[in-house]
């Protein structure tokens, strides 16, 4: 491709407007991540508990926006104010869980359909982490960490709120915590918010700002299809594998465990030739 018209894809991209299409799509796959997460009586908890099952959609949906609020000492139902975008997530809900014959929910799930909403979706999500990190910037300007917290969490926020999500509808999982098993979402916003704060705050990366937001929208929509159509789910490992080998104490435990093996063997042996 011609490097300017990719500098002028890479222009259009960074200027699309999210509502309706992309709030859409938003919305209905987290419809579809309440819905597979109550299980195979779905259903049924829909028609016995709406309020329950609707309030449960509506925090994941929102759940970046009223996560970052409260940290950054802002109104925690201010993204509800958005009249438009509640309404959108509201008819997203009931097609979902209340159409006749289910239909909004095969339509959701099927492949195609899928496919499309996932990118949107991703793309979705790279402008909430951009937005994420600008706004703590502006009221933050020199604190990197918290502009790569608010990015992450704007990013992923039904990750950090499934405990409480789950406590809507009346289950308690407590090891459900997003701090101590990291989905790839969440470490794939922490990478695009790093990438952003460099961008933003240094002269590390001297590629026009454009080129780096569609990098990782790019980035972003690579691995989300990958893991629909792959079953790549978290490129991640092999690297967090290694540094927590090299750095974190694996490979010493490691030496521990084959040095202790083998000095217990010797005092086996030992106590068998006394004996």
């Amino acid at each position: 491709m011609d490097p300017e018209a990719f500098l002028d894809l890479a222009n259009q991209v960074t200027k699309l407007k999210m509502f309706p299409y992309f709030d859409i799509a938003h919305s209905v796959l987290c419809a579809l991540h309440v819905r597979e997460d109550l299980g195979p009586g779905a259903q049924a908890f829909s028609r016995k508990h709406p309020m329950s099952c609707w309030l449960s959609t509506m925090l994941v949906v929102f759940a970046g926006g009223m996560l970052c609020n409260g940290l950054l000492g802002e109104p925690i139902l201010a993204p509800l104010k958005n009249t438009q975008q509640l309404t959108v997530a509201t008819i997203v809900w009931y097609v979902v869980f209340y159409t006749p014959f289910d239909i909004g929910y095969k339509a959701a799930k099927f492949l195609p359909v899928k496919l499309v909403f996932s990118a949107m979706k991703e793309i979705y999500r790279c402008k909430k982490v951009y937005d994420g990190v600008t706004h703590a910037a502006k009221l933050y300007p020199n604190a990197y960490l918290i502009m790569i917290l608010i990015g992450t969490l704007k990013g992923n926020g039904a990750g950090f709120t499934k405990l409480f999500e789950r406590l809507i509808r009346g289950v308690w999982t407590p090891t459900a915590m997003e701090f101590m098993q990291p989905s790839f979402p969440t470490k794939a916003c922490i990478v695009a918010s790093i990438i952003f704060v460099l961008d933003k705050k240094t002269d590390l990366i001297s590629a026009p700002h454009s080129l780096v937001y569609f990098g990782i929208v790019i980035f972003f929509v690579y691995f989300k299809l990958s893991s629909i159509l792959l079953g790549i789910h978290d490129p991640f490992v092999p690297f967090e594998n290694l540094f927590c080998a090299l750095f974190l104490g694996g490979i010493f435990d490691s030496f521990a465990k084959l040095f202790g093996h083998g000095a217990a063997k010797d005092e086996k042996t030992d106590a068998k030739k006394k004996e």
